[in-house]
């Protein structure tokens, strides 16, 4: 059996438990090997659990997310990574019953991310994807042989399906590109270092402090545990000699029930079990039993060292000896802890500080810990690993994101090619080479969309064959095309009426077709839906801080003799467009509102054109009658529901904010 040797290896989510255990057992044992630790800091992460690899050369710390796409590429390449041990992920089955799409972002996504990563850079020899015995779901509880690599994966809640989820990916990635990927299935771990919303910890923790152990049901449901320095040496074995394609199983053949381990654990401080266990209410699901056949993992050479009796009494031990490791922990400890996914607690080594000072220290001294935290802004950061193709050089938006893209050091080119001729398109992006595709490109009409009714071959040529031949190529070369729509397809109706705070949806059917333009768009808008490589922003009457330019609504009706007085959804251009590149950061796709949340009529924005700009500013109002008389095609009022953007970058700002914020307070004349 040939056995591989790894040079530089990057091991996601390495101040959590188990991987901490495995990062400090690789920097001790080969010094030759450099580790870089990718972790975001989430609430059971602890810095304080990299302790022993603080002062060893070969270690490095990077403070990130693995659902940053542009962090992990960079990472890969300006680390020479050529092995992944991927460890990161929620993994608390009680918060996945109360935040699980907390758990699909972090689990699947996240590996996603890190699986693409590896293919475009195709460095890496060795992905170790780690995984979970709850795949399996309930074993029979007469079962003499456990489940096998090999087995029906048969996940029963939102933790083990998305950790499913995952490995259906990883698979598919060693199928479909070749990636040499390895999976680990294992059973529950234990010892020092771990957060208290464990079992064992918490059950540690609640006797020291004389507390009652909470078990749920009747605590018949059986588990076999791992003593963490076991499970480390485990993954040392599946690193040097695991055969890239397969899986193995983590596990042990010594069962317990839960209440036997809490009895256990009262043993352990001379407690009464019948007087300190406390039987709580069940969880939605709680799988009777977990039984893995961990032979395939034997035939490499590896055994379980550590007694039960031995293991509990050295974490006894340890957490008495650390009984302020994690801070305040009364929220874990609790019998149902769904509370706790809040990102962002850091516990820093000792004389260590985040970001700048960190990161300086880090490159000034290179014998010490590296401590690496990218910061936005920062000088030295080096050199995004992202490109952009970007189709509407002449348009308002096309040259906008060019101002974006500098300003943010990201590397892009405008397309040559015309969206109709489809050689053009196909030759710019062998061109280029990018990342992402934006089109910005269309046909809106001079002055305005009346254009459009006299001229509807160049309209459908440009704004549906044009767009569906840049997707469809786009599609060919694996590149995602953030594509800016409109969002001027929806009309005010019986469901949706004026001031009524009842938006239309992504999902929603377009009901507006008074304008040959709108048709268009509403048309290649539903033709891209068959598109899985497209992000569809539905732009609306959008507006930026540049109050000379012709296209800015607000330009345009501080022109107009006469206005109708009607509340929209509005787009604000500097607020917005920035997030369109974090969309293309993070691969996001499908359909999106991409508007302010909520409404601000005509008159609202003149009367803040008027005490932020012009004092002496008039305007005069007419009826939607009125204005029928003097356009060609009808226009589109409508207010769109926002909430899905919002929900993925919770700082957008309310229009009439974004407005006060991003264009009259800089417009504001003294």
């Amino acid at each position: 059996m040939a056995s591989y040797t790894p040079k530089n290896i990057l091991i996601t989510g390495a101040a959590g438990f188990i991987a901490s255990h495995v990062a400090n057992r690789l920097i001790r044992n080969h010094p030759d090997y450099k580790i870089v630790i990718l972790d975001k800091l989430d609430y059971c992460s602890n810095l304080k659990n990299l302790l022993p690899s603080r002062s060893s050369p070969n270690f490095k710390f990077v403070k990130g997310d693995i659902g940053s796409a542009d962090l992990v590429n960079y990472l890969l390449i300006a680390e020479s990574i050529d092995t992944i041990m991927h460890f990161a992920a929620q993994t608390h089955v009680d918060n996945s019953f109360g935040n699980s799409f907390e758990f699909t972002k972090n689990n699947i996504y996240g590996t996603h991310v890190l699986l693409e990563a590896c293919k475009v850079t195709g460095q890496i020899k060795r992905f170790i994807h780690v995984s979970t015995d709850e795949v399996y779901g309930e074993t029979d509880e007469d079962a003499v042989v456990g489940n096998h690599e090999a087995s029906q994966l048969l996940p029963t809640n939102p933790y083990s399906a998305t950790k499913a989820g995952a490995e259906m990916l990883v698979m598919a990635y060693g199928r479909s590109y070749g990636l040499p990927v390895i999976t680990t299935r294992g059973n529950n771990v234990y010892g020092p270092n771990q957060f208290p919303e464990k079992l064992i910890p918490k059950f540690i923790l609640l006797a020291m402090a004389g507390k009652p152990l909470p078990i749920h049901g009747d605590g018949s449901n059986v588990r076999s545990y791992l003593y963490c320095e076991d499970v480390a040496e485990a993954f040392e074995v599946i690193l040097h000699k695991g055969e890239v394609g397969h899986v193995y199983n983590i596990g042990t053949k010594k069962e317990r029930r839960v209440i036997d381990v809490a009895k256990d654990v009262c043993k352990l401080f001379s407690l009464d079990p019948e007087t300190v266990i406390k039987f709580v209410e069940n969880r939605p699901f709680n799988d009777q039993r977990y039984f893995l056949d961990d032979q395939k993992l034997t035939n490499l050479g590896w055994s379980e060292r550590t007694t039960w009796e031995e293991g509990l009494k050295k974490t006894m031990d340890w957490y008495t000896s650390n009984p302020d490791w994690w801070g305040d922990v009364s929220g874990a400890l609790l019998p149902h802890p769904r509370m706790l996914m809040m990102p962002g607690i850091e516990r820093q080594f000792e004389g260590y500080e985040d970001g700048n000072a960190a990161a300086s220290q880090a490159k000034s001294n290179s014998t010490q810990t590296q401590m690496v935290v990218p910061v936005k802004g920062n000088p030295s950061t080096p050199k995004s690993p992202l490109k952009f193709l970007i189709y509407g050089r002449t348009g308002w938006i096309g040259g906008l994101l060019k101002t974006i893209c500098e300003k943010q050091g990201i590397p892009f080119e405008y397309g040559k090619g015309r969206l109709e001729e489809r050689s053009t398109l196909a030759a710019d992006i062998q061109n280029v080479k990018p990342t992402h595709v934006f089109n910005a490109a269309g046909v809106t009409g001079r002055p305005n969309v009346d254009w459009c009714e006299s001229h509807k071959p160049e309209t459908i040529r440009t704004n549906v064959a044009g767009t569906l031949n840049l997707a469809d190529v786009c599609r060919e070369h694996g590149l995602l095309m953030m594509n800016f729509a409109t969002g001027c397809i929806f009309e005010y109706d019986a469901a949706h009426p004026e001031g009524s705070g009842i938006g239309f949806k992504e999902e929603d059917k377009p009901n507006f077709t008074g304008s040959f333009y709108s048709k268009t768009k509403a048309m290649v808008e539903e033709l891209l839906k068959e598109y899985e490589n497209v992000c569809t922003l539905r732009v609306r009457m959008p507006i930026s801080s540049d109050l000379t330019n012709p296209r800015n609504f607000i330009t345009k009706i501080s022109r107009y003799n006469k206005v109708v007085n009607i509340p929209n959804s509005m787009t604000v251009l500097d607020e917005l467009l920035p997030i369109s590149v974090e969309m293309a950061k993070r691969n996001l796709t499908g359909i999106y509102n991409f508007t302010n949340p909520g409404v601000v009529s005509h008159n609202e924005i003149l009367e803040m054109y008027k005490s932020y700009i012009d004092p002496n500013f008039q305007w005069k109002n007419f009826t939607l009658e009125e204005q029928a008389k003097v356009i060609v095609a009808p226009r589109s009022n409508n207010e769109m529901d926002a909430s899905k953007l919002k929900k993925e970058f919770p700082e957008l700002l309310s229009i009439k904010e974004s407005l006060i914020k991003y264009v009259f307070e800089p417009n504001k004349k003294t």
